[in-house]
């Protein structure tokens, strides 16, 4: 790094550009803070790029770990197309499968759902606006999505209790058998079994989420902040109090900084004493090429057993895989992708692949399903904004305005504390 000559001074940095870190820069720059949005990367090009592009208004559920020992036997044969381990990482990762696991259960299931819903009821409203200003409605889609299934059973299992979900939280929901299903979505390989579908309707969709944050970050430049590609592993407090980070041009201070990497956020955390269950649930991603034979879907179709979503992207037609746990250095492994394409290709006419090599990203997840959002206990200024699992791209403006508002002293719009990082401290 050349020398440093000057300094740069900020009322707040925040470190990591993908959906979470710059909806975060935005709503502080709102409430007249000067900010500075950091990553190594362009802003939209790390995990943020690579989801569904699902704004999951219906997921008043958090994703849980499978209670039923028929259902265990069945993960640990390691076969299954939803999720997939590496052997040699289970003795590093039990501990906090062994927690999550246990927060599954019934009852700290429903509390974790009673504390995610006043972010999921928020995350279309608070996405919207920052939609309009950024002149990025091209890129949205509101008509929903639609989960699938292949098993009868299966189907009038979830058709029940997707009722009884869409009543208890008002939401939209088309019940679709398997005729219903084919006439909504006409582009089904002939002789497809399908027993049905569940359409929500209230979700959004995107067919960039790389875009979505480039043009966030880009309404956030044009406001008059600044956007810095710079390394955060090296932020330090200085004796008086102030947070800095050396860059090749310059020192930058702030009082405020906060600390919104996504899956790198646990390496930060705890070089500043901060050790934090934060697990990564490794994920791919491949395209296919659209053609009058290869149609993309209407409306994105999530395969629940399988635990794909198909989605039509600008980069063609995206097949997303389940979870993958794995060590942090474990090389990319495509068997998951692999199998959810072969099953996805007996009911869809999925074309050619685009990549030669899939994408992988890494879902930062913690054991009670909640992120971590708030104030870092030991540290005046330190703020932290991570750990949204599989649901960045849904959560990232609320959890923005509400990390917002802590730092401003503002009232909140729902109650912090089931986010704070004091519950794992």
């Amino acid at each position: 790094m050349p020398p440093i000559t000057s300094f740069s001074s900020h009322d707040a940095l925040v470190l990591g550009a993908g959906i979470v870190g710059t909806c975060t820069a935005l709503h502080l720059q709102q409430r007249g803070l000067s900010v500075c949005l950091v990553d190594r990367q362009d802003p939209g090009t790390g995990t943020s790029s690579g989801n569904a592009g699902l704004i999951e208004r219906a997921s008043v559920v958090p994703y849980a770990f499978p209670q039923s020992p028929l259902a265990l036997l069945r993960y640990a044969s390691n076969l299954r197309a939803d999720v997939h381990f590496q052997w040699r990482a289970l003795p590093a990762l039990t501990p906090w499968l062994w927690r999550y696991w246990r927060e599954s259960a019934p009852a700290p299931l429903e509390r974790a759902a009673h504390d995610m819903l006043p972010l999921i009821e928020r995350c279309v409203s608070e996405h919207q606006p920052l939609i309009e200003a950024a002149h990025l409605a091209h890129l949205v889609r509101t008509q929903g999505w639609i989960d699938i299934y292949r098993a009868p059973r299966a189907f009038a299992q979830a058709a029940a209790e997707g009722r009884a979900l869409a009543a208890r939280h008002q939401l939209q929901l088309d019940v679709l058998d398997g005729t219903a299903l084919k006439a909504r979505e006409s582009g089904f390989a002939p002789g497809a079994a399908m027993a049905g579908g569940l359409h929500w309707r209230d979700p959004w969709t995107v067919s960039a989420p790389a875009r979505l944050v480039q043009g966030y970050a880009e309404l956030f430049a044009r406001r008059g902040g600044t956007v810095l590609r710079a390394d955060a592993s090296g932020l330090r407090q200085s004796e008086d109090g102030a947070w800095c980070l050396n860059t090749p041009a310059a020192t930058l201070r702030a009082r405020h900084v906060v600390i919104a990497l996504g899956p790198d956020a646990g390496a930060l955390c705890r070089r500043l004493g901060y050790r934090l269950p934060l697990a990564h649930k490794r994920g791919y991603h491949l395209h296919y090429r659209i053609t009058p034979e290869t149609p993309a879907p209407e409306h994105p179709l999530c395969d629940s057993r399988a635990g794909f979503v198909l989605a039509a992207m600008e980069q063609g037609l995206r097949l997303t895989t389940g979870v993958e746990l794995a060590l942090p250095d474990a090389p990319p492994n495509h068997v998951q992708i692999d199998r959810a394409e072969r099953i996805a290709r007996r009911y869809w006419p999925l074309g050619e692949r685009v990549e030669a090599e899939p994408w992988m990203g890494r879902r930062p997840c913690t054991p009670d399903m909640r992120p971590i959002v708030g104030a870092a206990p030991r540290h005046q200024g330190l703020w932290f904004n991570f750990g949204h699992a599989h649901h960045g791209l849904t959560l990232g403006p609320a959890c923005a305005r509400l990390l917002a508002e802590l730092i401003c002293g503002e009232p909140t719009f729902c109650n912090p504390v089931p986010y704070a990082a004091q519950r794992f401290l």
